[in-house]
């Protein structure tokens, strides 16, 4: 239990209306104290109740980070950018993460490789095409075929990979002045 008037208060009113919005302040009150537990639990709580309530959700993730559970802090975090792709607490929170790790935030979720053995991991050897020969004419232009994939420059990015791309980078400038 904490001595902090505005936790109490918070508290109170979530236990009468259990379908209060409160519930986002009070994790949030939580987390500024270090309470990141107590905040993980009023979040999911109270998420059950109004899912994808955003302010929650940062919260949430900023506690897990707290709590170095980067996995779910940046499953939260990405739900976050991918509604609201401006929202500068969950780009902070993501850069965080990136900080703490020393690489890039994609990584973070990623399982260490298995070590293999070398023989399985090398490629088979090149076979030698130096005495193959062209059946056709090289001058001869040959239409494209119809099911050829597009060029991958025309694939659409991830738009939250590019705001988090833009937020780290002008995070970084901005320290380094």
């Amino acid at each position: 239990m904490t001595d902090n008037p505005r936790i109490a208060e918070l508290r109170r009113r979530v236990e009468r209306d259990p379908s209060s919005i409160a519930f986002a302040q009070l994790a949030e009150e939580y987390r500024r104290i270090g309470d990141y537990k107590e905040a993980v639990k009023t979040c999911r709580e109270g998420l059950t109740r109004h899912p994808g309530y955003v302010s929650a959700q940062v919260t949430l993730g900023r506690a897990l980070v707290e709590l170095e559970e980067y996995a779910d802090a940046r499953k939260e975090l990405e739900a976050v950018l991918k509604i609201a792709p401006d929202n500068l607490a969950a780009i902070r929170a993501l850069a965080d993460i990136h900080e703490r790790h020393g690489h890039g935030v994609e990584e973070v979720t990623e399982p260490a490789a298995e070590p293999v053995a070398a023989e399985a991991s090398d490629p088979p050897p090149m076979p030698d095409f130096s005495d193959w020969t062209l059946d056709t004419d090289p001058a001869v232009d040959l239409p494209e075929p119809a099911f050829a994939e597009p060029p991958l420059e025309t694939t659409q990015e991830d738009p939250v990979l590019e705001a988090l791309e833009h937020w780290l980078t002008a995070i970084v400038a901005d320290r380094s002045r």
